[in-house]
């Protein structure tokens, strides 16, 4: 089962720390209301800037797109898991669509 990172889409802007495959980094998610997009900035223990602006969009991975080593190990995926959407918006954040920590792959290989 994967877990989520539970974020309160009614206090956005909001920055917190998180601890991924044992590493600190900082998450800040912000919501783009004209465009009705959220994008999350991710920076590392020092809060040195690792991407910013990077869109949600539904099934695809975080900084797929981003060759860089000092990101974090598990995959984080925004997905909803009840197959309903197919694009995420204010009114399903936090909802059916979730941010998720895709770090099953391990287990199931096993």
């Amino acid at each position: 089962m994967r877990n989520y990172i539970p974020f309160d889409k009614n206090t956005i802007p909001e920055r917190f720390e998180i601890d991924l495959a044992e590493e600190s980094f900082f998450l800040e998610i912000n919501y783009n209301e004209i465009g009705d997009f959220f994008t999350i900035n991710l920076f590392d223990a020092d809060e040195e800037s690792l991407v910013l602006g990077e869109k949600l969009r539904l099934g695809i991975p975080l900084w797929s797109d981003v060759p860089n080593p000092n990101l974090p190990a598990p995959t984080l995926i925004p997905l909803d898991q009840s197959g309903k959407e197919n694009r995420i918006t204010f009114d399903n954040f936090g909802e059916t669509v979730f941010v998720y920590i895709d770090d099953v792959g391990d287990e199931d290989e096993l």
